[in-house]
């Protein structure tokens, strides 16, 4: 309820701000001033007079499209009193209060016939000819709406979930299975989630300019869906610890398998996952791998590797006594047993942490790195690298046990457990945490329990020993899911760079994955080609399909 009343107040304010700025262009149109201010009947009259599909006015505020239509709809006004020129339209655009507000108390308004700016040309024959800045305003607003409210194009740039989806896969995620999240920024530019490019330090994103607007922000609201994240389910969300970019939505996006929801217990053993006690149960399509020492007599032809069994990141460790060494970041059990077998293999063995030891990350110290010409690190903890909590002596193989948090558990916060629950008390579910000399306070009150609001979960990539995920951010709110990837619509090796292997993907598109289900658990997966063929049809075609139903109906 606080989204839509929030959500109301902004509609309110910019209501306001067309009202005052365009009360006397209603008037000269022959409405009452007042109509400027009323939310939706102020631009309804606009598409009316301007000879514009009334319907359009529904899509006035939505979030991220309501800005486009809104200037459309403006730029509507602006023509039926002949403010045509080039420069007239910037301005109206990009100043649109103010330049109608100058337009409304200064200028001379004379009502002229409508001209339909952007969406029909000249007429032909008789019937309006769409115009090129017609045709592209309409796919940008299409376009949006599908993005925005039901699917959206999501790449992946690491092998975390190599071989179940592959590094170059292109997924369209379904973003009303589990709910539809209500966006919270939303006056931002369509289809970029939150930068609009890389201007500073390269790949840094903390001075890159924001491709939404931080100022104008709306509370967390979700639909109901016809679901909720289940084991094994794949999913998208967005990253906890984006320390970047505060909104949830604007996060950046991760995919993972979700292996343990709220209430569950989850442990790794000598890098084997259980849950509430028992080996997990994994799907017929999840290719699990671990990363394997592979000793052997003699050098691998990687190339012949590659076009054998698909890219596999490795890396030379080095020679010893005759003896080359290779380290695979991932193999599953299959080709464990293949590299077994081949010529000259001494031996194929799992990379397993000792059991007590840390995973704990820090800070490069840049400046002694570069004086002494090698890494060297601060004392500075990288927590987002660092295990998961980082008061436990755990690992990536070892890790455990621990329970997920469910919503209306009652934690008992304890300085030993504070470390694994501070950021769900003080970052999910947004209250003010304080340790006062050992006394813990939420929210101005001393507190020795608290209730937990949301369902949690635990997400892990497929390649265990190349998956940053909930080992070392931790729990993933209900907040932070966008949906479930529904297909591969494009799938392409080679296109995202491997730093931490020797050998490079070759590039090729891998025709075989393409319009192929993404999230079934199956291994032969269903093929949405005809999907693909639908909506192509309906694009391209779509005029001349209503065309002949229209000729086919007057006849």
């Amino acid at each position: 309820m606080n989204y839509f009343l929030v959500y109301s107040g902004y509609v309110g304010v910019l209501s306001i701000l067309m009202g005052c700025s365009t009360w006397k262009f209603y008037k000269k149109m022959g409405y009452r001033p007042w109509v400027g201010f009323f939310p939706f009947y102020n631009y309804y009259v606009v598409l009316k007079e301007t000879e514009n599909p009334k319907w359009w006015v529904i899509f006035s505020y939505f979030p991220i499209v309501g800005p486009i239509m809104m200037s459309a709809f403006h730029l509507f006004l602006m023509g039926r009193f002949g403010k045509k020129s080039f420069l007239q339209k910037l301005l109206t655009v990009l100043l649109p209060f103010i330049y109608m507000a100058k337009e409304n108390y200064t200028g001379e308004l004379n009502v002229q016939n409508p001209e339909k700016l952007y969406w029909e040309g000249k007429k032909d024959e008789g019937k309006p000819k769409e115009t090129l800045i017609g045709s592209f305003t309409f796919a940008i607003v299409f376009a949006t709406i599908i993005h925005t409210f039901l699917t959206q194009p999501f790449g992946i740039p690491t092998g975390s979930m190599e071989r179940t989806l592959l590094v170059g896969d292109f997924l369209f995620v379904n973003k009303l299975n589990y709910g539809y999240r209500m966006p919270m920024r939303p006056l931002g530019i369509p289809f970029l989630q939150n930068t609009l490019m890389d201007t500073g330090e390269k790949g840094n994103p903390k001075d890159d300019p924001k491709s939404y607007v931080e100022a104008v922000k709306l509370p967390y609201f979700r639909f109901p869906g016809w679901e909720r994240p289940k084991r094994n389910d794949i999913v998208v969300f967005n990253y906890p610890e984006d320390s970047v970019n505060i909104a949830i939505d604007r996060k950046d996006s991760y995919v993972k398998r979700c292996v343990a929801i709220a209430g569950d217990t989850l442990e790794f053993r000598g890098g084997d996952l259980y849950i509430n006690g028992k080996p997990e149960k994994k799907m017929p399509d999840a290719e699990v791998q671990h990363a394997y020492y592979v000793e052997t007599e003699q050098l691998f032809d990687m190339q012949s590797i590659f076009g054998e069994y698909g890219f596999l990141p490795e890396t030379y460790v080095g020679e010893q006594e005759g003896i080359h060494i290779y380290r695979f970041r991932g193999l599953t059990p299959e080709l464990v047993k293949k590299f077994q077998d081949f010529p000259g293999v001494l031996s194929v063995t799992q990379e397993v942490k000792p059991r007590g030891e840390k995973d704990i990350s820090y800070y490069l110290d840049h400046k002694r790195s570069i004086e002494e010409g090698r890494y060297v690190y601060s004392d500075k903890i990288n927590y987002s690298a660092t295990i998961f909590p980082y008061n436990k002596n755990w690992n990536s193989d070892w890790y455990g046990p621990l329970r997920v948090p469910k919503k209306g558990d009652v934690i008992n916060i304890t300085a030993e457990n504070l470390p694994l629950y501070s950021r769900l008390i003080r970052e999910y579910e947004g209250n003010v945490l304080e340790d006062k000399n050992g006394v813990i306070w939420i929210n101005g009150k001393p507190a020795r329990s608290y209730r937990v609001k949301y369902d949690y979960y635990m997400m892990i990539g497929d390649n265990r020993d190349a998956s940053l995920d909930s080992r070392y951010f931790g729990f993933v709110p209900e907040t932070h899911i966008v949906g479930k990837p529904m297909f591969t619509w494009l799938s392409l090796q080679g296109v995202f760079k491997d730093s931490d292997s020797d050998e490079q993907a070759p590039f090729k598109i891998r025709w075989s994955r393409m319009f192929k289900q993404a999230n079934s658990g199956e291994v032969e997966k269903t093929s949405y080609w005809w999907v693909a063929v639908i909506l192509l049809v309906l694009f391209f075609g779509g005029e001349s399909i209503l065309g002949f139903f229209k000729k086919d109906k007057k006849s």
